[in-house]
């Protein structure tokens, strides 16, 4: 298990689209990911999930990768999170 602490830096926080960005880069890894944020665990690959957390904009967040590909799985999630996520 690896894991990582990241802030959010879209300007709207994770809704929809970036929510969907995220869930779909989960995705492709075999690895389960794990955000969370506060007191809040929420399973990354789930793009409902990760919308109904209402994670804002500046929120400091923790991503956890547990599985085969934890490693390149964090990277690539923590890449796409600090890049913004497309926006």
């Amino acid at each position: 298990m690896v894991s990582r602490k990241l802030t959010v830096v879209n300007p709207s926080g994770l809704h929809l689209r970036p929510a969907g960005v995220l869930s779909q880069t989960a995705m492709k890894f075999k690895s389960n990911t794990i955000i969370e944020c506060g007191e809040k665990r929420i399973v990354a690959k789930s793009v409902l999930n990760v919308m109904a957390a209402g994670v804002k904009c500046g929120a400091e967040i923790t991503v956890i990768c547990d599985g085969p590909d934890e490693e390149e799985a964090l990277e690539t999630i923590a890449e796409a999170i600090e890049s913004g996520l497309g926006e």
